[in-house]
């Protein structure tokens, strides 16, 4: 049950609720990944240290953009400082990141992943592989950032993957879906050298999406007086 005192209460039920659907899915594994929403100028992140798959909100930290802590008992993620420079460089809502098994593979050997199917135009087509650092330093922060220019995705190079969206509902499915492709991609490349869609495929796809209202439900109209 969600405190109601507590500072973005709603939004670390949220942050908590997201963190065990990834985990079912298999894309967060014990304590490894972080996910936060943000609020204006305040952040709700989880916790360090924390098992993601059984997250509960007093497991979720509030901090401000500069990385103060505004409430919460534990210290939050040591991926912070990532997950601050998107929200300052792109002023996105939430950001996830995940150790999916997927997406981390494919990061050991990819320097990016194609547009191989047009779902992938959802996070902007391509996905970069952000050059490796280590956690938790400002050098793997300004890589992931920097790879993430036009992009709702990044893949980190022997880590991890990186998402994020106006909202936390969108960014875990952004996660989902780099899972999704990079197991495409990967099942692909054992049979042979990948097809990727080309520019004119690409747009033709938007130009189609847009026209059709592609992703939402449409209730089919009444029928028409006089017709049988």
């Amino acid at each position: 049950m969600t405190d109601s005192s507590a500072v973005l209460g709603q939004e670390r039920a949220a942050v908590a609720d997201s963190c065990r659907r990834l985990g079912a899915a298999g894309l967060l594994i014990g304590t490894a990944g972080n996910v936060s929403v943000r609020v204006e100028g305040l952040v709700a992140i989880t916790a360090t240290g924390a098992v993601l798959a059984e997250l509960t909100p007093d497991q979720v930290t509030v901090v401000d953009l500069d990385g103060k802590i505004v409430d919460g008992t534990l210290e939050p993620t040591s991926e912070l400082d990532l997950h601050l420079g998107v929200y300052r460089r792109y002023g996105t809502g939430a950001v996830v990141h995940t150790h999916a098994p997927m997406a981390t593979a494919l990061s050991c050997v990819l320097d990016e992943l194609p547009c191989i199917h047009y779902q992938l135009l959802a996070v902007g087509g391509t996905v970069r592989v952000a050059p490796y650092a280590t956690f938790g330093t400002p050098e793997l922060a300004e890589s992931v950032i920097t790879a993430l220019d036009g992009r709702s995705a990044a893949l980190m190079a022997n880590h991890g993957a990186l998402t994020h969206a106006q909202t936390l509902e969108k960014a875990v499915e952004h996660a989902l879906l780099v899972e999704w492709a990079c197991g495409v991609y990967q099942h692909a490349a054992a049979l042979g050298p990948p097809r990727v869609l080309d520019e004119q495929q690409q747009l033709a796809v938007i130009e189609a999406a847009i026209a059709r209202d592609y992703g939402t439900t449409h209730p089919v109209p009444p029928a028409q007086e006089g017709t049988s």
